[in-house]
């Protein structure tokens, strides 16, 4: 991405986090994956820094976004079960129209991040918004949904997901090394609680994410997946134009 595009996001999704909106002094913050969250979370440190809010504790959802709070002199908690979150944000890979409904963690992560702490934090917040760029706003979606699944029977896994998406997908054990085929070669990806990642690769258009992911629920084997809804929830949808778009649902 070029500089002048890094900036221009940069101060869209600055904005659209802005004080009055989002975020209040003593609150608990869920603190998002990816570029436009790192960005987010470097705003949310110069909040502090310069004195706008205060008594702010960020709860992040992956070791990335705890490396980028920690130098933005965020202060940091570890999430629970119980923990209370009165506020998040996060990058999503895609948003589908009208629904709202996200996929995350469609790129490759480090083996200790965790699609499961991700979507536990997004669940726990009071308030949540997600962003994205206008192309990743879209309806009939197509790519990869990842999916976790028990390392010991992974393969009979995949094979029941790729019988019940059979003509619409292709099921590919993720590799923690470069593309090593379907299986995922001789050094298969492990989540950090010690579950296989099965990238389902759709060819054709998903009609329906909420669908996909109820009939992934149903499937034996499978731990978790990237596909996530919640509501309330909004959206920030910056073009490379420098509009902004924010739908609520």
């Amino acid at each position: 991405m070029q500089v002048c595009q890094k900036k221009l996001l940069f101060m869209l999704f600055s904005s659209s986090l802005n004080v009055d909106k989002h975020i209040q002094s003593g609150m608990v913050v869920g603190l998002g994956s990816g570029q436009a969250s790192g960005m987010a979370i470097q705003y949310l440190g110069r909040l502090l820094r310069t004195g706008a809010l205060k008594d702010i504790v960020g709860v992040p959802m992956s070791v990335t976004s705890a490396s980028e709070a920690a130098k933005a002199g965020i202060p940091l908690d570890v999430y629970q079960d119980s923990s209370q979150i009165d506020f998040a944000f996060d990058d999503a890979d895609i948003i589908e129209e009208e629904t709202l409904v996200a996929i995350i963690g469609r790129q490759k992560s480090q083996s200790d991040e965790s699609i499961i702490q991700e979507k536990s934090i997004l669940k726990a917040a009071n308030k949540l918004v997600f962003m994205i760029t206008e192309k990743q706003y879209m309806g009939g979606l197509e790519g990869s949904i990842p999916v976790l699944v028990q390392a010991l029977n992974w393969m009979e896994t995949a094979e029941e997901i790729d019988d019940l998406f059979l003509g619409d997908a292709e099921v590919w054990r993720r590799s923690s090394i470069g593309q090593a085929g379907p299986a995922g070669g001789d050094y298969p990806f492990l989540t950090r609680e010690g579950h296989n990642v099965l990238d389902v690769i759709f060819t054709s258009p998903i009609q329906s994410l909420a669908e996909v992911a109820e009939s992934l629920d149903k499937v034996d084997g499978v731990v978790d997946h990237g596909v996530f809804s919640k509501f309330p929830c909004t959206v920030v949808i910056a073009a490379e134009s420098g509009v902004l778009n924010i739908v609520d649902r």
